[in-house]
């Protein structure tokens, strides 16, 4: 099923926002539909968005491919993004996020055993006197957490992973 199929009234709602002769730009918003549900965008997807914009597959996949915001693979149900960009780190981001691989047993890119959490590093989230600071992606949507540490950080994560059983 399109993602036209899929979500009729919200691709019109996206598309009308832009003029005919730009609605390209209305390739951002559909790849964030695209993603909602599966958390990644399918390759089915990445030509259902070219197709409606009338762009090309290559032109929509280095817009996912550039931006942290957009994935292309399907991987932990929430994406923790550590910023490590040279202010973050001389607040200690590389201490940071080197103790949490070691809490969780992972290195930067991989995903916890339970497929909870995939960790990831990233440049710059806007919040350099915040740091260690990360966001956390999800179908939901994205939150930031501020001035952490490994310990509050795994907090967060035992509740995640309590939440998530108690919905199961």
């Amino acid at each position: 099923m399109s993602l036209a199929e899929k979500y009729p009234q919200e691709v019109e709602r996206i598309l009308a926002k832009y003029p005919p002769e730009h609605k390209r730009s209305a390739v951002m918003p559909l790849l964030y539909l695209a993603q909602r549900e599966e958390g990644y965008i399918t390759k089915a997807a990445m030509q259902d968005v070219a197709q409606l914009l009338e762009m090309t597959e290559t032109e929509v996949a280095a817009i996912i491919g550039f931006y942290t915001l957009y994935h292309d693979k399907k991987e932990g149900k929430y994406r923790m993004q550590v910023c490590t960009d040279l202010p973050c780190a001389l607040r200690g981001a590389d201490q940071f996020l080197e103790e949490l691989c070691e809490n969780l047993g992972i290195q930067v890119g991989e995903t916890t055993a339970d497929g909870l959490i995939t960790l990831e590093e990233v440049k710059c989230l806007a919040a350099c006197d915040k740091a260690p600071m990360f966001q956390l992606q999800s179908g939901e949507g994205i939150e930031y957490y501020e001035n952490m540490t490994v310990d509050k950080t795994m907090e967060l994560i035992e509740a995640l992973r309590k939440a998530g059983k108690e919905v199961e």
